[in-house]
């Protein structure tokens, strides 16, 4: 009796649980994603099919799959499963496991799989008690984080260990995660025969970004507001609505708000503006490599070649993030702050290219100029390649006064110096468009 109600009890927390858990792959071909490693003949694949696991480490962004891996790695393997969180467990538990471990080895044979999900919270003192349990084989570990495991783990856990890299989910595997969730009638929301608008679809794949369990948690709200509402798709509004309630979020503003006032900030040269932001966002537990990244891309377009510097501190802020970490690493993305907002503005490496995409696509795409083609092969002068060219360094002032375009796109004119800063034509006099008469 007591076992029929638990089965009973275990199907209605089955029934009421979050989309993503209904919803969580039961073999490896329903995986959505991580082809590379998942797919037909795909390495990780090949192990887990063989029973042949020896000790993984699994990292990847949030929402990739690996704790659905580490379930169906217990699902297709002989090996017991023993599955732990570094969050709340110890040293005293890995022993237990272990203790365990070698008395089932002992009365029936059978080995052990140990699940330590967020590994990186473990100490070196609690990675070490991992180790010669790992080492002598009692165990075989699968770890998963979303930290860098070069610098998160020990070297003697990582050697002993391989790597499986986990990439964000692409969108074109949302848009089928989304399909199924909205189809399936046992698991996922097609009981409630409920569609999804395009645009809501497009919104929620851009927002989600590779994340596959906070797509279907966004899905599931929306679609909780469909229901509410009475009405028979989600739409924009359910969608947009739902994405606000993401875990992400800063006081009563949304990520992507609070990220556009930072790059305006700096964008604005108002320094204590772009650290006000940036400690809103360190405090909220933003991605370190997130605003690094923002700011690598704002040096090329906001800062550009008024200063030739803003790439190099911008990316050196970057590697520091990776190489040094949170909290550290804070000190390096306020260094990085500080010079963006203080450097004088330009747009124009952006602008630039941007005319010169414009015309790629709407203009007719000319031949390369004969005296421009390649001329390094055999018969190349024959077919009049490279005939007629002029090396510039062999000219006065290192310039030379010929095409090196297209017909098509003569005396187009891309980039215009803003002249703040280092944003300055420097061209050897004759070589500008102005100077040879072009059309600007």
């Amino acid at each position: 009796m007591t076992d029929l109600f638990g089965a009973a009890a275990e199907a209605r927390l089955t029934s009421r649980a979050p989309l993503a858990a209904r919803l969580r792959p039961r073999s490896l071909d329903e995986v959505v994603g991580q082809d590379e490693l998942l797919g037909a003949g795909r390495p990780l694949r090949l192990l887990i099919e063989s029973d042949r696991l020896t000790s993984v480490v699994l990292w990847g962004p949030p929402g990739t799959g690996k704790t659905t891996i580490a379930r169906l790695i217990a699902g297709a393997t002989n090996k017991a499963f023993e599955p732990l969180s570094a969050v709340s467990a110890g040293v005293k538990d890995v022993r237990e496991v272990a203790e365990r471990a070698r008395q089932r080895l002992g009365e029936r044979g059978q080995g052990t799989i140990l699940f330590l999900d967020e590994i990186h919270r473990f100490n070196k003192t609690q990675q070490d008690a991992l180790l010669p349990h790992v080492e002598e084989g009692l165990i075989v570990l699968v770890g998963a984080t979303t930290e860098n495991p070069y610098f998160s783990l020990t070297a003697p856990l990582l050697s002993r260990s391989t790597l499986f890299r986990l990439s964000a989910v692409g969108e074109e595997h949302l848009r089928t995660l989304v399909m199924r969730a909205l189809g399936d009638e046992d698991r996922g929301l097609g009981e409630a025969h409920l569609e999804i608008d395009q645009d809501a679809l497009d919104h929620l794949v851009d927002r989600a970004e590779g994340d596959a369990r906070h797509t279907l948690t966004s899905l599931d709200v929306a679609a909780a507001l469909a229901s509410e509402a009475g009405v028979p798709a989600i739409t924009i509004e359910h969608m947009e609505t739902a994405l606000a309630m993401r875990a992400l979020r800063y006081g009563d503003d949304e990520h992507y708000d609070i990220v556009s006032a930072f790059i305006k900030s700096i964008r604005g040269s108002d320094v204590d503006a772009g650290l006000y932001w940036l400690a809103r966002m360190l405090e909220a537990g933003e991605d370190a490599r997130f605003i690094a990244r923002r700011l690598v891309i704002l040096a090329s377009e906001d800062v550009g070649l008024a200063d030739p510097h803003a790439l190099p501190i911008a990316t050196a802020a970057a590697h520091a993030v990776e190489y040094v970490g949170l909290p550290e690493a804070m000190h390096n993305l306020s260094h990085a702050v500080i010079y963006l907002a203080n450097a004088p503005k330009s747009n124009g490496a952006k602008a630039a290219l941007m005319a010169a995409l414009d015309d790629v696509r709407n203009r007719p795409a000319g031949d390369v100029p004969m005296h421009l083609r390649d001329a390094s092969y055999r018969s190349a002068g024959a077919l009049g390649h490279g005939k007629g060219y002029v090396y510039p360094h062999d000219q006065p002032g290192g310039w030379a006064p010929q095409e090196y375009r297209p017909a098509e796109v003569t005396g187009r004119t891309y980039w215009h110096p803003s002249g703040n800063g280092d944003d300055v034509d420097r061209r050897p006099k004759g070589a500008r468009a102005d100077e040879r008469g072009a059309d600007q």
